[in-house]
């Protein structure tokens, strides 16, 4: 059981049959009247944030999310198809689970799942990821002005990044998976 005084960011537990994730928090005593502790959590199942304010007294079920490092293997209509890497599971999971992950995720990678319950809610890749630049126009001197020194560019798996002008077709960039942004050529 976590109770809410023991509330810190990164806290994982039940509430009204939901499971959240503390993202921020603030025990506050006022001069007057009781103690509360103010709270931001995010929902780690559908990615809601809500605020709530708690007595430091109420108690919450442990909520025991397992990680796992698996590897992607392949696509199948809407399922995506993962194993794991010490037991050689292979667990399928739902392309809205997978969500903006897909764009950075090709065959044979190694990623993170999380699970509640024996069912995964989250599919996470590497922060940075190294591909090859499969399309893109040749940058054309002088054109910094209009565009900021920068352009579009696909990727093996069909996103497109902003790089800058100096960046051509069959390059290999460094992507921040969390932002979508280009970091450095690799």
């Amino acid at each position: 059981m976590v109770t809410a005084g023991d509330i810190r960011k990164g806290t994982t537990f039940v509430l009204d049959s939901q499971v959240y994730t503390v993202i921020e928090f603030l025990h506050v005593k006022p001069g007057k009247g009781a103690a509360f502790v103010r709270t931001k959590l995010k929902n780690v199942i559908n990615g809601n944030v809500v605020e709530k304010t708690f007595n430091p007294n109420e108690k919450f079920e442990d909520a025991n999310i397992e990680t796992r490092d698996m590897q992607y293997l392949y696509k199948e209509d809407n399922l995506y198809t993962f194993m794991d890497n010490e037991t050689y599971e292979q667990v399928a999971v739902d392309e809205s689970t997978v969500g903006d992950s897909v764009l950075y995720m090709e065959e044979d990678m190694n990623v993170t799942v999380r699970f509640f319950n024996g069912s995964a809610f989250a599919v996470q890749v590497p922060n940075f990821v190294v591909f090859e630049i499969t399309e893109t126009e040749p940058g054309v001197r002088g054109d910094t002005a209009s565009s900021g020194g920068t352009k579009p560019a696909k990727i093996k798996t069909g996103a497109t990044v902003l790089v800058p002008l100096f960046v051509n077709q069959g390059d290999k960039i460094r992507i921040d998976t969390r932002t979508g942004e280009y970091m450095e050529r690799a």
